[in-house]
């Protein structure tokens, strides 16, 4: 049992003893004592107050009284400051939790809860490779993913692959177009980039075919657009845009520059020619889904060497080929449940004004799907499949509107997957010099960074020159472990709810807060076992320091057992960053309690300690301390060096 457990359970028992109450542990409030004051733990006493009828202060000298009294081998002394009871923790419970678990391969690891989870993310667009955004996405969902089954959830790692809709359709049209049939294997390229390229080929030739109706709206050419509703939208906008408060206004302005923009994009040929072969796939046309099928191969086989690369894994991989269909007949239901609503141009909608949000589109008029069909059919199937208690989604909070969106759709369907589902939103990635756009091509490209972080841990470890005795063979293993840590790590450490800047030179860097630092701190350790050797480190498991425990010793052996308090608060969160946080702070507390040498000796040394027993603490403390960095670590994703 984790001491603040502990120290609750006899917290409750003291109270109902003392007041003749029946509370519970879980009816006691339990904080870290502040630095200022003894202790380790604080119980808060207020609110016992009307059962004892005394000052708080009163109440909790009582309390601390009886846990001295009738728990000695929990709390030690106490003290009462206003209403709070600070403890200070027998040392006997931290000699005994150290014996018990120096070398427990579980220690912080909950038994199984009975409860299933489902962590869908990556999601990537089968148009273009991998990107410093989806770095973030993968990071945060297996990690994620490794902390809920730590804390005893059953976990599906999910992956649902947007591998159908216009944005395909652009890739293949490009291809067809510029292609010349070159493949993978006639250039070279990775078939995700090759495919990527070409999405790129077409927003180019659709920049050239929109820039002259572009033109023609801002100088007031309304001729050759036809149809009634087109023509009024059109010269809505080029009358908008010639207004004099618009063009003295740069918001204003830009913002009916973009509508203009976007509606001349759709009046291309280029883009009706994407939306005929979108309508064409959905018909089931062979040639185009022969087409799409060859070119999402190229895809595939690109993302799975990144993913492989990366370390990431999943369980369970859909695609909304096979789940828009799903979508749509939950579109029809809703459509006789009087749920949503057909427009004239038969354009299938629900109306969420009432909830505060506005109209959302489910089905286009020519029939195609939407994003939303799809999720909604993605939805029930994992929900058939699996039935978990929570279905987490781990997409960015540009996002965070479609996800309210598509809850409260299923509510409204009467879906029982509703109930679970939790957007676990996180804030974009952003370079130093700003943003990526696709359009553009101008996207950091996942394997470039993978590459130049593994180059880069290569050139700063060599320029350390502690490489004499290392192989090539060994030494590449060493790199990809820091450079891909580091990358991480950087991505990681940062709550996921908050935007981000991602410096790779900032991210390699053995004294700050990083992965390198913590990976250093694990190898020496190991290296320290190492010079003190197997044989003295036999027979640890049958021993328990009887001594008194020097500050250091108990600061660390504490920071230890706090690794499952800390576990299950990132799995409340679903935030990694907490146990980023947690994993830098034991790798600073162990370099303070070794520290360094002074006069030939380290502040706690194990091989010159001042005596066996104080030896054999120590190496208990060292490998506990390994271990949880170790175990910390792999739930980020990362491994840590036995040396560096």
């Amino acid at each position: 049992m984790q001491v603040i457990q502990a120290i609750k359970t006899a917290a409750a028992q003291g109270v109902n003893a003392l007041y003749q109450q029946s509370l519970t542990a879980a009816d006691i409030a339990i904080n870290i004592t502040k630095p200022e004051f003894e202790g380790e733990y604080t119980v808060v006493t207020f609110a016992f107050t009307k059962f004892s009828r005394q000052k708080p202060e009163e109440t909790g000298a009582a309390l601390g009284e009886y846990l001295v009294a009738h728990f000695p081998d929990l709390v030690a002394r106490y003290n009462v400051v206003k209403g709070f009871l600070n403890l200070s923790i027998a040392e006997v419970y931290w000699t005994n939790f150290l014996q018990q678990q120096y070398h427990n391969p579980r220690h912080g690891l909950q038994a199984p809860n009975g409860k299933k989870v489902m962590v869908e993310y990556s999601s990537p667009n089968t148009n273009k490779p991998l990107h410093l955004g989806h770095l973030r996405n993968n990071f945060l969902g297996y990690s994620v993913s490794e902390i809920l089954k730590a804390v005893g959830y059953e976990v599906i790692k999910a992956n649902l692959v947007n591998d159908r809709g216009i944005h395909i359709c652009k890739s293949m049209l490009a291809w067809q177009k510029l292609g010349n049939g070159e493949t993978p294997a006639s250039t070279g390229q990775k078939g995700d980039h090759l495919v990527g390229d070409y999405y790129v080929k077409f927003e180019n030739l659709l920049k050239e075919q929109a820039a002259p109706i572009i033109a023609r709206v801002k100088s007031g050419d309304y001729s050759d657009f036809q149809g009634e509703a087109l023509l009024k939208k059109i010269t809505g906008l080029g009358t908008a845009y010639q207004q004099p408060e618009v063009q003295q206004d740069a918001e204003k302005k830009a913002k009916v520059e973009d509508e203009i923009k976007e509606l001349a994009r759709n009046q291309t040929a280029i883009m009706h020619e994407a939306k005929t072969m979108l309508q064409q796939w959905e018909a089931g046309d062979p040639q185009v889904h022969s087409l799409w099928a060859m070119m999402n191969g190229w895809v595939y086989e690109g993302f799975d060497a990144t993913y492989k690369a990366l370390g990431i894994d999943f369980d369970k991989m859909y695609y909304e080929s096979e789940t828009y269909l799903l979508g749509k007949d939950l579109v029809a239901s809703g459509l006789d449940k009087g749920v949503l609503f057909r427009k004239e141009d038969n354009s299938v909608w629900i109306d969420l004004t009432a909830e505060g949000l506005d109209q959302k589109l489910l089905l286009r008029g020519d029939g195609t799907s939407v994003y939303m069909t799809q999720d909604l059919g993605t939805a029930r199937l994992k929900y058939d499949e699996f039935k978990m208690d929570k279905s987490l989604y781990v997409v960015a909070d540009e996002q965070n509107y479609h996800f309210k969106v598509l809850q409260l759709i299923l509510q409204k369907l009467g879906e029982p997957s509703a109930a679970g589902i939790v957007h676990l939103s996180y804030g974009m990635v952003e370079l130093p010099h700003g943003r990526m756009k696709s359009r553009e091509g101008t996207v950091v490209d996942a394997d470039d960074m993978i590459t130049e972080m593994i180059t880069t841990a290569g050139n700063q470890t060599r320029e350390s020159g502690k490489l004499k005795d290392w192989s090539d063979d060994q030494l590449q293993p060493l790199f990809e472990m820091i450079g891909l840590g580091a990358m991480k790590f950087f991505l990681l450490r940062v709550d996921p709810k908050k935007k981000m800047i991602f410096n790779p030179e900032e991210s390699i860097d053995l004294h700050g807060f990083t992965a390198t630092f913590i990976q250093y701190a694990h190898a020496r350790i190991k290296s320290i076992l190492r010079e003190v050797g197997e044989a003295a480190q036999a027979g640890l498991e049958n021993f328990r320091y009887n001594g008194t425990l020097l500050p250091l010793e108990k600061e660390l052996i504490l920071l230890n057992e706090q690794f499952e308090v800390i576990l299950e608060q990132a799995a409340a969160e679903y935030s990694p960053a907490v146990i980023a946080g947690y994993a830098f702070q034991l790798a600073q507390q162990f370099n303070s309690f070794y520290g360094e040498k002074v006069n030939g000796k380290y502040t706690y040394s194990i091989l010159d300690a001042e005596n066996e027993d104080k030896k054999k603490l120590r190496m208990q403390i060292a490998i506990l301390t390994a271990n949880t960095i170790a175990q910390s670590m792999r739930l980020l994703g990362i491994k840590v060096p036995e040396r560096m």
